[in-house]
C-alpha cells in the first residue's frame, strides 16, 4: 500500500498534528509505505517515511499568524495538488485533511487517484449549529476567529471537500451518524478509530484506596462544546465533592470561564490550566469524565482508558467507551445521569474496580499501533470498493454504547 499523506499543518505538534503523526508512525509500522506532504515537521516521524514539506524549508516556517492560517491551509493544498501528476502510478491513495484538500481532491480526481479525507469531527454544519446554541443558552460569545465559531468560508469549502473524496475517515459512529443525518450515502464513511501511547499512558502501580476521596479528571480545552459546565453542575451536586477533588486540566476560553465562575469557585474544584503530566494526572485519578455535545472521538478516552482511568461520557463520545464494561455513558446534556453515574462510583467502590478491569482489557486493542492497523485495512476497503458494509462492519471493538434509561449500577 502506497499512501500519499498530505497534512496542512505542523505534524507532530499538538491536538490533530498530534493524531496525524501517530498516524503516519501506526501505517509504517503496520507496513504501508508512506509519502508524507506536511506543511512542516515538529517530531520527526520515521526513517522510513519519506518527508517532503510543502510550507517550511530547515527552520524557516510560514508563518501563519502573519498570512491567515485559511490561506497557508490553501496554500499547502495547491502545492501537493501540484506534486500529484508526477506520482501517478507511484501511489495507491491520497490521504488529505480538511481545509487543506480541495485542489488535491480535485486534481487526484482528475488523475484517477483514489482519496480518502480524514473527519476529525463530526459533521462541521453540525458542529457549527450545536456549540451555537449551547453558546446562546449560557450567554458565552466565541471569537470570531475561534474553530467552531461559524464561519461560512470554512463551511463551503469543507462540504465541497466532502463531496469531492471518495470516502470520508470516521473515527466514531457519532460521526458518521451526523453525516448520514445531512444526506452523505452510506458507503462514502468508512470507519477507523484512533488511540493511545501505551509508553505513555499505563496503569498506576498501586490503586487508590477505597476510603480516599474520589478524583475527577477533564482534560483538554474547557470548551463549551466539551460539556464542562454539564461535570461541574454534576460533580458539585453530587456527595463526592464533599471529599474529592474534580481537577481540570486545559486552558480555557476567557468567555467561558466568566460563565463558570461560580462553579469553579468550589473547594473542590482546582482548575490547573495546560498541564504536561496528563498521563501521571491519568493515573492519580479514578476518574476521567467528558460529557461533549460534539466529538469527533475523545482521544482522552482511549488514554484514559490505557491509564486505568474509567470514563464518564456522553453518548456524543466514541464507542470505545462501553456502559458498564469500562465506562458509564449518559445522554448529551443529561446532567441528573451523570450526578447519579459520579455518585455510583463515590459509593461504590467495587463498581470502580470493575470498570476501571474493564478499561485494562480493552486498552490492548486501541493503541496507536493497533490504530494503523484498522486504518490501513479502511485504505484497503476504499481501494477494492467494497461499499455496503463500510459502516455496519465497524472494527470489532466497537460496541455502541448501550445507554440506560434510568441511571442505574451495572457490572
Amino acid at each position: 500500500m502506497r499512501v500519499l499523506y498530505s497534512f496542512p499543518h505542523r505534524i507532530g505538534a499538538g491536538r490533530i498534528c498530534y493524531t496525524a503523526w501517530q498516524q503516519v508512525f501506526g501505517l509504517d509500522a503496520a507496513g504501508a509505505e508512506v509519502l508524507a506532504h506536511p506543511a512542516s515537521v515538529h517530531r520527526a516521524l520515521p526513517d522510513s517515511v519519506k518527508v517532503v514539506r510543502t510550507l517550511s524549508r530547515g527552520r524557516l516556517r510560514v508563518p501563519y499568524r502573519a498570512i491567515g492560517q485559511l490561506r497557508a491551509l490553501i496554500w499547502h493544498d495547491r502545492i501537493v495538488a501540484r506534486r500529484l501528476a508526477p506520482l501517478v502510478g507511484e501511489i495507491d491513495l491520497v490521504h488529505a485533511w480538511p481545509l487543506g484538500a480541495l485542489a488535491t481532491l480535485e486534481e487526484a480526481k482528475r488523475l484517477g487517484i483514489p482519496t480518502v479525507l480524514e473527519r476529525p469531527n463530526a459533521h462541521t454544519r453540525f458542529a457549527f449549529e450545536v456549540v451555537a446554541e449551547e453558546c446562546e443558552r449560557l450567554g458565552v460569545t466565541l471569537p470570531p476567529d475561534h474553530e467552531h465559531a461559524f464561519n461560512e468560508t470554512v463551511l463551503e469549502r469543507e462540504e465541497r471537500e466532502y463531496e469531492l473524496a471518495d470516502a470520508l475517515l470516521c473515527p466514531s459512529e457519532f460521526v458518521v451518524k451526523t453525516f448520514r443525518d445531512r444526506g452523505t450515502a452510506p458507503e462514502k464513511l468508512v470507519r477507523h478509530i484512533y488511540g493511545y501511547d501505551e509508553g505513555e499512558f499505563f496503569p498506576a502501580a498501586e490503586v487508590p484506596r477505597s476510603g480516599d476521596g474520589l478524583t475527577m479528571l477533564y482534560v483538554g480545552v474547557a470548551a463549551v462544546r466539551k460539556g464542562l459546565h454539564f461535570a461541574l453542575e454534576a460533580w458539585i451536586r453530587s456527595p463526592a465533592s464533599q471529599d474529592g477533588t474534580f481537577l481540570i486540566a486545559g486552558e480555557m476560553l476567557p468567555a467561558y470561564g466568566e460563565a463558570l465562575g461560580f462553579a469553579l469557585e468550589h473547594p473542590s474544584v482546582h482548575v490547573l490550566g495546560h498541564r504536561t503530566d496528563i498521563p501521571e494526572l491519568m493515573r492519580r485519578s479514578d476518574i476521567l469524565v467528558l460529557p461533549s455535545i460534539e466529538e469527533g472521538f475523545g482521544l482522552v478516552c482511549t488514554e484514559a482508558i490505557g491509564s486505568g482511568c474509567v470514563p464518564l461520557v456522553s453518548d456524543a463520545c466514541t464507542e470505545l467507551c462501553r456502559h458498564g464494561e469500562n465506562a458509564l455513558v449518559h445522554a448529551v446534556a443529561d446532567v441528573d445521569a451523570l450526578q447519579a453515574h459520579i455518585t455510583m462510583l463515590y459509593e461504590d467502590r467495587a463498581l470502580l474496580a470493575r470498570l476501571r478491569a474493564g478499561c485494562l482489557e480493552t486498552a490492548p486493542a486501541v493503541t496507536w499501533k493497533a490504530a494503523g492497523v484498522v486504518l490501513l485495512d479502511a485504505y484497503r476497503t476504499v481501494l477494492a470498493g467494497s461499499h455496503e458494509a463500510r459502516v455496519s462492519q465497524a472494527p470489532a471493538y466497537a460496541a455502541r454504547p448501550a445507554v440506560p434509561a434510568e441511571p442505574h449500577a451495572t457490572g
